[in-house]
């Protein structure tokens, strides 16, 4: 067995040789593919108050991630993304101690639904994120909910770090930590709990939660009793009497700010120390998709006077506000986004007389002409401006919940979206030159949701299909270290959600979507580089996983909602009525005629093409096949992953045999290039000997060793999987927030 060790030590260990390496010390070390851009929704962002440089950011389902001195960011809760703890990725909130840069606490957790099964923590860190500590809560923590945009929820006293306050979603109130975050009370003087409800009718929960609090917001220029700050601003999802309320006693008691606008939920409060004001921003919606209208609030703290500073009114307000960014080094001077401008595009606004006047950076000229006082740069993710900016009006972005400006530089700001990062080092030429320059600054950011991967031997290197962004593709093996040039395009979807090659005509690849109103399946006969739309395909059927036949010339396709159907020499879909409908389905990856598929615990195989089906050999006490695999070069031999393990068959599916018995309830697996006489490796997401994790062993082995090490991929029900068919013992992972590991 030890030369099945040293063989698998290659996939890490470049240039060495494997006798010299000892199977007690393999460490994979997991990077991700470079896409670049982050592509998804960056809810918060944090600077910390008094050291330069120190600042994070949250998303709402990749984790945080720390700013490096170059711009470039580093996920910081990677290995909390456990397959038990996979909801860590969920970042609800985020918080900076201001007396210590070292320390950072982070309210983790997913979904308050029943999608989530398990209560939320605050997490924190002594280290910048290197190590965390849990405080574990008795309710769920939402990051990808509903509002997950406001705040921050979660704030330290910035006169004492060993209090924190926490804004709970559910009704569950206003919660306090006296001991640095190791353990969270109820504050039970505290009572309005936020009881607006998106959707009271959503059945699922997802819509009909409580919203909850909004934000906590501490006051660091109030008196100081006891050693605590003694006025705390707290908001809450209720715009019908109140929605912001106070404590002048350090949290003993609590009522609402007089005199507050009494409409509106409000989404960030940000505090001037040298006005002693307190600004806010306001929609009509929680967000992040929604807001139609909106206000900008100024709160005098000493005079106990508001404000209207909205900078626009009448018909040119038709969306609400969100992002809300103080320049702390100019008093005065702060920056707000609109929440949501879906048309034609968002819009910033700037002041620099504490909201009296604003400076847009844009504005109608001759219409449709537009003066853009702003270059906008994608260097760092080129795929940005092909596949979206170029493609729509929308060039600044959407969901613009974040703004910050960095409280030590008033020249840099960070901005999120539900695309990227967007930011600058050249701020304050708004008030000069009215122009400045806007980059995508989300360099290591990477928080894509994979729906799958294929590399292609002798082919593509890797194909993603991912949702929000489409998909792309990387030829050479270098590439995977390189932002594409362009996303997957013509036809461009939002989501991609399965990809497949052809096995002896490897230049082709197909894919499938889900976008309304569109053909659902596309065809390159270049390995990925070029597409159309597949001739055969409606526009009513989408979604689901696809197989290629070997020669390329059917389509096996399980959709999300019209069953299985074939398409044959770009010819109409047509229904496979011997297939149940969400079959897991495979291509024989040498013999053209071939098709498997799986559902329940029946294997079926097709000798046809696809048009007809018989059932094929048993797979002892299955009752869920989740994945089928094909050997790239053998011809017959199909492996079964299964809820009691894998089941291979050399013979086309006709007897099958299990394959060893320590890896257990299996999920995704594939084949991936080998070393010497060892040419193919197998990896299987599964319960082995080290838990529910990614595994591995040579074809001819029977022990499976676990990769994964201490990286998290998540839940692996959910990750996707792809061995490379062109680098010796190199594997992808695609997770659902994390985008593509490989290793």
């Amino acid at each position: 067995m030890r030369g099945l060790t040293t063989a698998l030590l290659l996939l890490v260990a470049a240039g060495a040789e494997a006798g010299n390496l000892d199977q007690d010390n393999y460490d994979f070390n997991w990077k991700n593919v470079h896409i670049g851009g982050g592509g998804g929704f960056v809810p918060g962002i944090v600077f910390h108050p008094t050291v330069k440089g120190i600042a994070y950011a949250r998303t709402d389902i990749g984790g945080l991630y720390r700013l490096n001195a170059d711009d470039s960011w580093t996920a910081v809760t990677d290995k909390l993304g456990t397959h038990a703890g996979w909801h860590n990725w969920g970042i609800d909130a985020v918080a900076l101690d201001p007396q210590d840069p070292n320390m950072v606490y982070a309210a983790v957790g997913l979904y308050t639904n029943s999608w989530d099964g398990s209560p939320g923590s605050i997490i924190r860190s002594s280290d910048k994120g290197a190590t965390w500590s849990f405080a574990n809560l008795t309710f769920k923590v939402g990051g990808n909910m509903p509002g997950r945009g406001m705040g921050e929820r979660l704030a330290v006293d910035p006169h004492n770090s060993k209090v924190l306050y926490f804004g709970a979603r559910s009704g569950n109130g206003l919660w306090k930590s006296t001991d640095g975050g190791a353990t969270f009370s109820k504050v039970p003087s505290f009572t309005n709990t936020g009881t607006f409800v998106v959707d009271p009718t959503d059945a699922n929960g997802y819509n009909s939660d409580k919203m909850g609090l909004t934000f906590v917001t501490f006051d660091s220029t109030s008196d100081v009793k006891d050693g605590l700050t003694s006025r705390i601003f707290v908001g809450t999802a209720d715009n019908i009497t109140a929605s912001v309320y106070v404590s002048n006693d350090a949290g003993v008691t609590w009522i609402p700010v007089p005199n507050q606008p009494g409409k509106h939920f409000p989404h960030k409060a940000r505090l001037q120390p040298a006005e002693k004001a307190l600004y806010l921003t306001y929609a009509d919606g929680i967000g992040p998709f929604d807001g139609t209208k909106g206000a900008v609030y100024r709160y005098d703290i000493t005079n106990g006077t508001w404000k209207d500073i909205t900078p626009v009114t009448g018909s040119d307000l038709n969306f609400g506000f969100g992002g809300l960014g103080l320049d702390l080094l100019h008093p005065g001077t702060l920056v707000v986004a609109s929440l949501n401008s879906w048309w034609p595009d968002a819009k910033l606004f700037r002041s620099n007389n504490s909201g009296a006047t604003w400076s847009p950076i844009w504005e109608w000229t001759n219409y449709p002409a537009q003066n853009w006082y702003y270059g906008l740069h994608t260097d760092n993710a080129p795929w940005i401006n092909a596949g979206f900016i170029s493609q729509d009006s929308k060039r600044l972005g959407w969901m613009i919940e974040s703004l910050e400006i960095d409280p030590l530089d008033s020249d840099h700001w960070l901005y999120g979206t539900g695309l990227t990062l967007y930011g600058g080092h050249d701020l304050t030429k708004w008030d000069t030159v009215h122009n400045i320059t806007i980059s995508s600054l989300a360099d290591g950011i990477e928080e894509t949701s994979v729906q799958g991967l294929a590399s292609v031997p002798g082919g593509t290197e890797l194909l993603a299909a991912v949702g929000d962004d489409s998909g792309f593709t990387f030829l050479n093996g270098s590439d995977i270290r390189t932002a594409p040039k362009t996303n997957w395009m013509n036809p461009e979807w939002d989501t991609s959600t399965d990809v497949d090659y052809a096995g002896n005509q490897t230049n082709k690849i197909v894919r499938v979507g889900k976008k309304d109103a569109k053909q659902q399946v596309a065809l390159s006969d270049d390995g990925g580089v070029t597409w159309s739309a597949h001739p055969g395909a409606s526009t009513s059927d989408s979604g689901g996983t696809v197989a290629y036949s070997a020669d390329g010339t059917t389509i096996l396709w399980s959709s999300s909602a019209s069953g299985v159907l074939r398409s044959q020499s770009g010819g109409p879909f047509q229904k496979v009525t011997s297939v149940p409908a969400l079959a897991v389905v495979a291509a024989d990856r040498r013999n053209g005629s071939v098709f498997y598929t799986g559902s329940g615990g029946i294997f079926q195989v097709s000798a046809d093409g696809g048009l007809t089906f018989a059932k094929g050999g048993t797979l002892g006490s299955a009752t869920s096949i989740r994945d089928l695999a094909t050997h790239p070069t053998q011809q017959g031999e199909v492996w079964a992953s299964t809820d009691v393990g894998l089941f291979r068959s050399t013979d086309y599916g006709a007897l099958f045999a299990k394959v060893g018995s320590d890896l257990t309830n299996t999920y995704q697996m594939a084949f991936g290039l080998g070393y010497g006489s060892l040419p193919w490796y197998t990896y299987a997401f599964g319960t082995g000997s080290a838990g529910p994790k990614l595994y591995a062993r040579a074809s001819s082995g029977s022990q499976w060793l676990d990769i994964q090490g201490g990286q998290g991929f998540g839940d692996i029900s959910s990750c996707k999987l792809a061995g490379s068919g062109n680098v010796r013992g190199q594997v992808y992972i695609g997770t659902n927030g994390r985008g593509v590991f490989y290793g």
